[in-house]
């Protein structure tokens, strides 16, 4: 059997050195750990994984100014989810 318990130093020097399954493993273990401030340092590097982590917990919380700052980061799908719920009607209601 294999061991799948790599530890995140690994992860990070696979990450460094641009494996990009290593970098979504740190996104994923990052959100496990409700470490928000990881994630966005990994959105930083390139991480879409951590995108949409971050787009999805943000959506949940309805932080439109976190799903803003997700898209400028370049996560596309964070500016999709701004502009649906910047377009949904407010109380339910449509006008």
């Amino acid at each position: 059997m294999t061991n799948t318990n790599i530890d995140r130093v690994t992860l990070r020097d696979l990450a460094d050195e641009g494996n990009e399954t290593a970098l979504d493993r740190l996104a994923d273990l990052a959100d496990a750990a409700g470490d928000l401030g990881e994630l966005s340092e990994l959105l930083d590097e390139g991480s879409m994984h951590a995108g949409f982590l971050l787009a999805r917990r943000a959506a949940a919380a309805g932080d439109l100014r976190e799903l803003q700052r997700i898209s400028d980061a370049g996560y596309d799908e964070a500016g999709n989810e701004l502009d649906r719920l910047l377009k949904a009607p407010a109380d339910g209601h449509q006008e």
